[in-house]
């Protein structure tokens, strides 16, 4: 099983998201949310804080929500 990238910033993330059919819903402040079409309910939000990373634990969780592997994401960026 491969580790977590340690160095991704959340509009890196969104980008990496989009190209795996994740739309941007809105934003609030620092934090966006994202809506899938195939996954009606469903919503991430990801912190965009200019400079910073995000932490490991938030990525995953972010990945276990978008039902992704650690492995898709790495391609998608």
């Amino acid at each position: 099983m491969s580790k977590l990238p340690r160095d991704v910033p959340g509009d890196q993330l969104i980008r990496a998201l989009a190209r795996a059919g994740w739309y941007q819903n809105h934003q609030v402040g620092s934090h966006v949310t994202l809506r899938h079409n195939e996954k009606p309910g469903k919503k991430l939000v990801i912190p965009v804080h200019p400079g910073r990373s995000l932490k490991p634990k938030i990525l995953q969780r972010i990945l276990r929500e978008a039902e992704l592997t650690i492995e898709r994401p790495k391609e998608l960026l």
